[in-house]
This record gives structure tokens, sequence and C-alpha cells, in this order.
């Protein structure tokens, strides 16, 4: 059974940094496309960034770039999402998720595989 279990949110002032987590087991995801994607309260979810298998590439929605940074170590099995200068605006839960696919979508249609979810709220 595949599980994403994230981990590392919390309550953080604005400007500050927050490192998630996210841990996979079941599967070894070295050759999966990873990612992140967050839930404001009364929004849908939204994507914030991707590790895409092919080339090791990543992509970044616009609100985060410059700000956030995805990495992954393939040999834990474990994602990450490093988030400096956060704002109010990105209280959100963050979800990892993962596909069995080249690269990662920035909609959450198609994925396979999805975490339970990590609360990140930032105080103005």
């Amino acid at each position: 059974q595949v599980q994403l279990v994230e981990s590392g949110g919390g309550l953080v002032q604005a400007g500050g940094s927050l490192r998630l987590s996210c841990a996979v087991s079941g599967r070894t995801f070295s050759r999966d496309s990873m990612g992140w994607f967050r839930q404001r309260p009364g929004m849908e979810r939204e994507f914030v960034a991707a590790s895409h298998w092919i080339g090791g590439t990543t992509t970044y929605a616009d609100s985060v770039k410059g700000r956030f940074t995805i990495s992954r170590d393939n040999a834990k099995n474990t994602l990450f999402l490093q988030m400096n200068s956060l704002k109010p605006e990105d209280t959100a839960v963050y979800y990892c998720a993962a596909c069995r696919a080249v690269t990662f979508p920035t909609t959450p249609r198609g994925l396979d595989y999805w975490g339970q979810g990590t609360q990140v709220t930032v105080s103005s």
C-alpha cells in the first residue's frame, strides 16, 4: 500500500520559513514525478511546485517563485518543500502528490497518490 505522509507544517510569522517533508512508503518514487498543491480556505486546490521525473526539472507557481524550493531525496524516498519569506496568503493545507508520469501536472487531476495534508498558517 502506497502512503504519502506530510510533516513540517505549523504556525509561523510573516517573513519566516518552514520546510515541509513528504515521506513515501510502499513504492520507490525515483521514477515518479512529484509535487505540492495547497488549498486555501474557501478556494480550490492549487498547484505550488513540481519535481518532474524527466530531466530532474522543477516548476513553480508564479505566486511562490523565488521563495519556495522543491527538492527530493530519492535514497530516502522523501520530497521536500522549503518555504521562505512566507506571507499570510500562503496559509493553506499543503498536500504532496505523485504520479507515474514523466511530468507532474499543474492541475489536481490525474494524480495517482496523495498525502493527507499538513496545515501551514502564516500570521501577519
